[in-house]
C-alpha cells in the first residue's frame, strides 16, 4: 500500500489563516480543508504581518505498512528536496525567533524558547551580564531614539512653559512646635557660649550599669551600627559631668551640615574634611534623621516604622561631645571662657532635597505644596548653622545616580527609556500642579524610575534661602573639586574658620584618592547616549540658568561649549 503526501508550505499574512492547518493524503483520514488554500495540501505558518512566498514541495512515499516512526526510504532526489526544504524552514523560523519578533507561529515548535527580553538594549541572544561588551558600539536603538527626539522635545517644552519659581509661605514658629512637641522639649533655646558647636548639658538619671543606647533605634534596626555603639558605650561614662550629686551629659548638634546632593562628591568631601583635627562628624556618616528617620522611614517602599526620637540622633554625636567636654573642663581650669575649637559636622546628602515624608504627617496645604520643610526645623533650633552644598552637572549626576542605584539590566538604552518615562510623569504633574508641588510630590517621586527631581537644584536652594542667609552657604561644584582638590578644601577651611594644617596633614588630605568613585563594572557600561544627554540638557537648562543667576556664577549653568 502506497500513500503519497504532498505538502505545500506557504507563509501567509496574519488574517489569512486563523490556526487552520489542512493536509490531505496523510495517514490521518479526518481533516479540515483550509478555505484559503482552496483545497490544496498546505501547512500554514503565520510569521509577522508580511506575506512571504516560500514554497517547498515535499513528496514522501512509504512502503507497505511502514509508519512515520519507521525508517523512510527516499529516492536521492526526493531526499535532497526534503533536506533542503527543512533547512529553509529552520532558517526562517530561527531568524524570526532570534530577531525578537513577538508574533507566534501557528504550529508549535519542537524547541522551547524563553521569553523575549523587554530591554531593547539586549542584542540577539545577549544576556544582561554581557551588555558591557557592546556599549561602545553603535546602537540601532540610539538611532531610533534620535528619531523620537522631536516628540520628547514637545514634552520638555510643555514642562518649560509651566516653570514658575514662586516664593513659599513660611510657617509660624508655633506651628512648628505643634508638629514636633517632643523635639522642642529636648533641644534648648540657648547653647553653651564657649563652644563653637551648639552644645548643652542635660541631666542623666541612669546608673552606671545602665546601657544608655539600649533603646537607640539606629542600633535596633541596623546591625552595622552595633560596633559603632559599642565604642560609644565604652566612652560614655568618661564624659559625664558631676555636680550636686547628679550626673550630666553633654549634648550637641552639628555646627555645619553637608546637605547635598547625592552623587555629587559629598562622600569625598566628608572623607577629606574629617582628617582635620578640629572637625568631628557624627558616628554614622549619613544618619538621614531630619529627612527620614524622625518620621520612621528606613526605606520608604517598606512603609513606616517607629519614629526615631531626637535623643537617638543626639547619641550619634556623643564621641564628639566627649572631646568637647574634655576641652571645656580643661579650659575652665586654666583659661576661663576660652572657646573650644572643635566643630561637629553631619553629612546626610538627603537633607537638602528629601521631604517625601510630609504627606504622611502634615496636613496638606493648598495646591499640594508641603506646609513644612526640613530647613524650617533646623533653622528653628540653629539659625546660625553653616551649610555646605556640593553640586555637579545634573545631567551627569542623574546618570551616575542611575548606575549606582539600579540593580540589574543597566545600560544606556535602559537609562534612556527611564528618562523618557520620568519626563512624561513629571509633565503630567505639571499640567495640574505648581513646580514646587511636583518637586515635593512623594507619589510622583516614587513613581519616576530615575530621580529626575534631585537635579532641580534651584528649586531646593531657593526654598532654603527663604529661611537661611546666603552667607551661611558654601556651594561647590564637583567639577572644580575634581580638578583642584587643594583649592576646594582651602575654601571649606576658610568657610568653617578652621585652623591651618601642617604640610603633612594637608598632603594626606589632598592627595588621597577620590572616595565613592564609579565602580569598574559601571564604567564599563560607557556613557549615556548623546540623544539622552541632549534631552536632559534641554530639561535642566532653565533650572541651571536660574541657579547661575541666584549664585551670580555662570559656571553653575553647565553650558556645553
Amino acid at each position: 500500500m502506497r500513500h503519497c503526501i504532498n505538502c505545500c508550505i506557504q507563509l501567509l499574512p496574519d488574517n489569512a489563516h486563523k490556526q487552520k492547518v489542512g493536509c490531505r493524503g496523510g495517514l490521518q483520514h479526518s481533516h479540515q480543508a483550509c478555505p484559503t488554500c482552496k483545497g490544496e495540501n498546505k501547512i500554514l505558518f503565520r510569521v509577522d504581518s508580511k506575506q512571504m512566498n516560500l514554497l517547498a514541495v515535499l513528496e514522501v512515499r512509504t512502503e507497505g505498512n511502514e509508519n512515520w516512526g519507521g525508517f523512510l526510504r527516499f529516492k536521492k532526489g526526493k531526499r535532497c528536496s526534503l533536506i533542503f526544504g527543512l533547512i529553509i524552514m529552520t532558517l526562517v523560523m530561527a531568524s524570526y525567533i532570534l530577531s525578537g519578533a513577538h508574533q507566534e507561529l501557528l504550529i508549535s515548535s519542537p524547541f522551547h524558547y524563553g521569553g523575549f527580553p523587554n530591554n531593547p538594549s539586549l542584542m540577539d541572544g545577549e544576556n544582561p551580564s554581557d551588555m558591557k561588551d557592546h556599549h561602545y558600539q553603535p546602537s540601532v536603538n540610539n538611532i531610533s531614539y534620535t528619531k523620537d527626539y522631536p516628540s520628547i522635545k514637545l514634552i520638555i517644552n510643555s514642562i518649560r512653559a509651566r516653570i514658575e519659581f514662586t516664593n513659599r509661605q513660611l510657617p509660624d514658629l508655633q506651628d512648628l512646635k505643634r508638629q514636633e512637641l517632643h523635639m522642642f522639649s529636648v533641644i534648648p533655646n540657648k547653647f553653651l557660649p564657649n563652644s563653637k558647636s551648639p552644645c548643652w548639658y542635660e541631666e542623666f538619671s541612669g546608673r552606671n550599669t545602665t546601657d544608655p543606647y539600649l533603646t537607640n533605634s539606629y542600633v535596633l534596626y541596623s546591625k552595622r551600627f552595633r560596633s559603632t555603639f559599642h565604642a560609644l558605650r565604652k566612652a560614655f561614662w568618661g564624659h559625664l559631668s558631676h555636680a550636686h550629686g547628679k550626673h550630666f551629659r553633654l549634648r550637641c548638634l552639628p555646627h555645619f551640615y553637608i546637605i547635598g546632593q547625592p552623587k555629587c562628591g559629598t562622600t569625598d568631601l566628608y572623607d577629606r574634611l574629617r582628617l582635620h583635627p578640629e572637625v568631628k562628624f557624627s558616628a554614622i556618616k549619613e544618619p538621614h534623621w531630619w529627612t527620614r528617620k524622625r518620621f520612621g522611614i528606613v526605606r520608604l517602599r517598606d512603609g513606616l516604622r517607629d519614629r526615631y526620637p531626637v535623643e537617638d540622633y543626639l547619641d550619634l554625636f556623643d564621641l564628639a561631645a566627649l572631646q568637647i567636654h574634655q576641652g571645656l573642663q580643661a579650659s575652665s581650669a586654666n583659661e576661663q571662657g576660652k572657646m573650644n575649637q572643635i566643630i561637629i559636622g553631619e553629612a546626610s546628602a538627603s537633607t537638602m532635597w528629601d521631604n517625601n515624608a510630609w504627606t504622611f504627617f502634615y496636613d496638606n496645604s493648598t495646591d499640594g505644596e508641603p506646609p513644612f520643610l526640613t530647613q524650617d526645623f533646623i533653622h528653628a533650633f540653629q539659625p546660625d548653622a553653616k551649610l555646605i552644598v556640593m553640586l555637579r552637572d545634573p545631567v551627569e549626576r542623574l546618570y551616575s545616580d542611575y548606575l549606582y542605584f539600579a540593580s540589574s539590566n543597566k545600560s544606556a538604552d535602559d537609562f534612556h527609556e527611564k528618562v523618557t518615562e520620568a519626563l512624561q510623569l513629571f509633565e503630567n504633574c505639571m499640567l495640574d500642579y505648581s513646580l514646587r508641588a511636583c518637586v515635593y510630590n512623594n507619589t510622583l517621586n516614587n513613581a519616576m524610575p530615575v530621580r529626575l527631581q534631585v537635579g532641580l537644584y534651584a528649586v531646593y536652594l531657593l526654598d532654603w534661602l527663604t529661611v537661611f542667609n546666603k552667607e551661611q552657604f558654601l556651594i561647590l561644584r564637583l567639577e572644580d573639586h575634581a580638578s583642584n582638590v587643594k583649592y576646594t578644601m582651602h575654601r571649606v577651611f576658610q568657610f568653617l574658620n578652621l585652623g591651618p594644617l601642617s604640610e603633612k596633614q594637608e598632603a594626606l588630605m589632598t592627595k588621597s584618592p577620590a572616595s565613592n568613585a564609579r565602580r569598574p563594572e559601571d564604567r564599563n557600561l560607557g556613557p549615556m547616549w548623546p540623544v539622552t544627554k541632549k534631552i536632559l540638557q534641554d530639561f535642566y537648562g532653565p533650572f541651571n540658568a536660574r541657579l547661575a543667576q541666584v549664585l551670580a556664577d555662570e559656571a553653575f549653568a553647565w553650558k556645553t561649549p
